[in-house]
């Protein structure tokens, strides 16, 4: 038991040190997945909403943007933490959510792009 817990406390500081080091300069690149339906300025809804200011707000709560129901009841609060869990699997993590997005399944991908988004949201 103990055993698993050191395992498990190692893997997680792994992933947040992943997160904290992801390069912002790849993370640009990287955005280019997200640019087709994402802006990062204030107001600039695609078909996905603004990004401007994610990092500090909850899922769903851009008033002139349409969210599918189940992001709107998500009760999800931006963090790198949750941006992590959901860029790496939308459908899991909001079942029913309507962003057509399959995944990017590379946690240094995930820590790039988050690492591009902490700055270029603000």
């Amino acid at each position: 038991m103990i055993r698993t817990m050191r395992v498990t406390a190692a893997l997680l500081i792994t992933m947040l040190a992943a997160r904290a080091d992801g390069d912002a300069a790849r993370g640009q690149v990287k955005f280019g997945d997200c640019a087709a339906c994402h802006k990062l300025e204030a107001g600039a809804n695609n078909v996905g909403p603004s990004l401007h200011g994610i990092l500090t707000r909850k899922a769903g709560e851009i008033g002139d943007f349409r969210y599918s129901p189940a992001m709107k009841r998500s009760g999800i609060s931006w963090t790198p933490e949750t941006l992590d869990k959901f860029i790496s699997d939308p459908q899991v993590m909001v079942p029913g959510n309507r962003m057509p997005y399959a995944g990017m399944a590379s946690a240094s991908d995930r820590a790039d792009l988050i690492a591009y988004l902490l700055d270029a949201t603000k």
